[in-house]
């Protein structure tokens, strides 16, 4: 056990548990949250493992869960902000409820948990905030408006914060994933074709849903969730980190690509491609 306390949101399944078991493999002291507690229990197979049930959009479950951590070991020194989830379909279609839905869990829940755990790591004159944003914030697609949204914000709140808390010893790092196999799939193509499976935008929902299916499917693009596991354990371990890690190589590949080309023909792309 090498001491140190980790905070993973969003670790019932996916990148979230892939990397609370990296950790616990490796030493740390590992609590995760997320709204359910039967996916939650395989932390109970650890010595060190422990869960917290906890929506990121309430803000007496933020507390009490921060709370608990510092009231057991006074400490957290690594926040991994992976809760999140993609709500597609056209912006025209999507109700307002529901954007602001996805802004909540994906940027504003996030920052709140995020206010809490500064003081100590303040205090302590380290830590490291790793919040797991996407290709998503770096480019866009038709019908995915209000998630890439919600992405772009996270990318420059973070940005904003690395510069905020350097002089305290505080390093905030972005994750950038592109297509994983985890249920995030599943769920955006799910609210795809719920809001705009049907009416004007159909053919493009159509078109998009099986794309992701292709993307997602067996011989796809998507990776492990491992990958992106082993990048945040790399961005927690180094002295010196990056300010964005960006993986699997595609979502090199395609961050690459929309540096390079002008806006006019990444429309023409991600058009032709969706």
């Amino acid at each position: 056990m090498n001491g140190k306390v980790v905070l993973i949101t969003g670790a019932s399944s996916g990148i979230g548990r892939s990397t609370a078991e990296k950790f616990l493999n490796k030493g740390y002291i590992v609590y995760g949250a997320a709204r359910t507690e039967e996916k939650l229990k395989y932390l109970n197979e650890y010595p060190d493992g422990y869960y917290q049930i906890m929506d990121i959009t309430e803000a007496e479950m933020r507390k009490n869960c921060v709370q608990e951590i510092l009231a057991a070991h006074g400490k957290i020194d690594i926040l991994i902000n992976n809760a999140g989830y993609g709500a597609y379909g056209a912006i025209e279609e999507v109700p307002v409820e529901e954007a602001r839905r996805q802004f909540e869990v994906n940027l504003f829940g996030l920052s709140e948990l995020t206010k809490l755990v500064i003081p100590g790591m303040r205090e302590n004159k380290s830590g490291k905030i790793i919040n797991i944003s996407s290709i998503a914030g770096k480019i866009w697609t038709p019908l995915g408006g209000w998630y890439h949204a919600s992405k772009f914000a996270l990318e420059g709140l973070s940005d904003c914060l690395r510069n905020e808390l350097k002089d305290f010893g505080i390093k905030v790092i972005l994750i950038e994933p592109g297509a994983i196999e985890t249920n995030w799939a599943e769920t955006a193509g799910e609210n795809l074709l719920k809001t705009s499976g049907e009416g004007i935008y159909q053919k493009q929902a159509q078109r998009k849903a099986s794309k992701y299916k292709i993307m997602y499917g067996e011989g796809g693009i998507a990776a492990q969730p491992e990958v992106v596991a082993s990048a945040i354990i790399r961005a927690a371990e180094d002295s010196h980190p990056k300010a964005r890690y960006a993986v699997p190589v595609h979502a090199k590949l395609i961050l690459f690509f929309r540096w390079l080309l002008p806006d006019r023909v990444y429309d023409f792309v991600t058009n032709k491609f969706f």
